[in-house]
């Protein structure tokens, strides 16, 4: 049995030569390509989504595709990274899920940098001291980030990408989950683990803090605390996750956008983000919509917001998502059609739709 342990180990090694071998051509052909293209975008969305795209599609197993993707995603953002550092904001503190959105996007050849509200995040990537900004738009059990789309409205930054985060809430702590006394975490987190932490742990005191970070924190120094908080704060403060998945409600999402000063050429599966406003009368609405309707895009999601115009009390702005890119024939004739309807009307994006 040793023998063949042993045997299958060199194997191994012999492959992890290959495979480095083979990496570090692969980010030769991509200094190269980058060298060539001195001057534009280093990076591409379109890109990198048909990448990941082919090599999802192309695995025979029996690796997941979810963890091809983490693979291929690490070896393009180191690829990256040889080209240019690129910086990008989020709404802090670290070892948050917007953190953990930033990494599972662009990888971890990346600099992450915390800001103190989505405002400031926004602002250091309109002022150019940072290439994009991450932020959080839609929840799937808590809804619409309110003030993520109230920027959108006025932003001359570009929707280029966005990210689907499983929030996944993990017992986090130093010590042996028998020592536990307290746990900490948002007052969110408290909420949607209340049934676990009521079962597992009924003892416990439940502290709510400002934010899961700040938990990890607490937990990381106090002896016989835990912290409720995602992978990423675990990985800060050097916590162990000692029970993952601990939220009631399984499949809670969060998606995020990505936005800077580029726009995102057609990949194949895309999706386009607009804004507009209506005509405060009967059926405005619906007559708005009749162009996608009638050049068959699908749109995938609306949301009403007041228009906070002083000039336009009670009216309201609908933005909305659809399958598609700007470029293409049936959504441009379909834009250009609700330009000549809409009183109010801004595309904020096409982008890949997002990759797990």
């Amino acid at each position: 049995m040793a023998d063949d342990v042993d045997k299958l180990r060199r194997q191994i090694d012999a492959l992890d030569d290959e495979l480095l071998a083979l990496i570090n051509r692969r980010a030769g052909l991509a200094g190269r390509i980058g060298a060539l293209k001195k001057g534009t975008a280093v990076y591409r969305p379109e890109r990198e989504a048909e990448i990941l795209r082919r090599m999802t599609k192309s695995n025979p197993g029996p690796l997941a595709a979810e963890r091809v993707t983490g693979v291929f995603r690490e070896v393009i953002s180191a690829c990256r990274g040889l080209e240019e550092a690129i910086r990008v904001t989020y709404l802090g503190p670290e070892g948050t899920f917007s953190e953990q959105a930033v990494r599972q996007h662009f990888g971890r050849a990346v600099e992450a940098l915390p800001t103190a509200s989505v405002d400031e995040a926004f602002r250091q990537c309109e002022a150019g001291a940072v290439q994009f900004t991450v932020a959080p738009v839609e929840n799937s059990t808590e809804g619409v980030v309110g003030r993520t789309l109230d920027l959108l409205l006025t932003t001359p930054l570009r929707v280029c990408g966005e990210i689907e985060l499983r929030v996944q809430q993990n017992l986090l702590a130093k010590g042996p989950f028998k020592g536990i006394r307290r746990v900490y975490s948002h007052s969110q987190s408290l909420a949607q683990c209340n049934g676990w932490l009521g079962q597992h742990l009924p003892k416990a005191e439940r502290v709510a803090v400002a934010s899961n970070a700040e938990a990890a924190r607490r937990a990381s120094k106090e002896k016989g605390a835990a912290a409720i908080a995602g992978e990423a704060a675990a990985e800060r403060y050097g916590l162990k996750v000692l029970a993952s998945s601990i939220e009631d409600q399984a499949n809670n999402t969060t998606r995020f956008l990505v936005l800077g000063p580029l726009d995102a050429v057609p990949s194949g599966k895309d999706r386009t983000s607009l804004v507009m406003s209506a005509e405060n009368k009967p059926g405005a609405v619906h007559a708005l919509l009749t162009p996608l309707a009638e050049n068959k895009v699908s749109m995938t999601r609306i949301e009403s917001r007041p228009s906070r115009s002083r000039s336009a009390l009670w009216e309201y702005v609908f933005f909305i998502d659809v399958e598609g890119h700007q470029k293409d024939a049936p959504v441009a004739k379909a834009l250009s059609e609700l330009q000549a309807r809409a009183p109010f009307l801004k595309v904020l994006g096409s982008y890949p739709v997002a990759t797990r």
